[in-house]
C-alpha cells in the first residue's frame, strides 16, 4: 500500500475551498491542495435527485495523516455528509513525493 495519497472532497464555493485549502497546508496536513473549476454535481440525496454547483478539491498528503485530514475537513465543511475519498498514489517522481513527505512531517 502506498504511503502517499490523494484525498478528494467537494465544496459549494471557492471561498470555503480556499479557506479549507489554506488551513490544511498551514497546519501541515497537506503538502498541496488543488481547487478545480466549478462543476455541476448531480446526485441522489434523501430520496431525491439533486443538482448543485461545486468545486472539487484534491489534497496531497501521506496516508498516516488521513485521520487528521478527515477530522479537519469535517470540522470546516458546511455539508452534512462531505465527500471524503482516499486514493493511493501508485507512483510519481521521487523528488515530488519526497517534497510531499517533507511538507507534512
Amino acid at each position: 500500500m502506498s504511503d502517499y495519497v490523494l484525498v478528494l472532497t467537494t465544496v459549494p464555493d471557492g471561498d470555503s475551498g480556499e479557506k479549507m485549502a489554506r488551513m490544511l497546508v498551514e497546519e501541515r496536513l497537506a503538502a498541496c491542495v488543488n481547487l478545480h473549476a466549478p462543476m455541476a454535481s448531480i446526485y441522489q440525496w434523501k430520496g431525491a435527485v439533486q443538482r448543485d454547483v461545486e468545486q472539487q478539491i484534491v489534497i496531497k498528503t501521506m496516508r498516516w495523516r488521513v485521520p487528521e485530514v478527515e477530522a479537519r475537513v469535517r470540522a470546516l465543511h458546511t455539508y452534512e455528509l462531505p465527500e471524503f475519498i482516499v486514493v493511493p498514489v501508485e507512483g510519481g517522481s521521487e523528488g515530488y513525493l519526497a517534497w510531499i513527505k517533507e511538507s507534512v512531517n
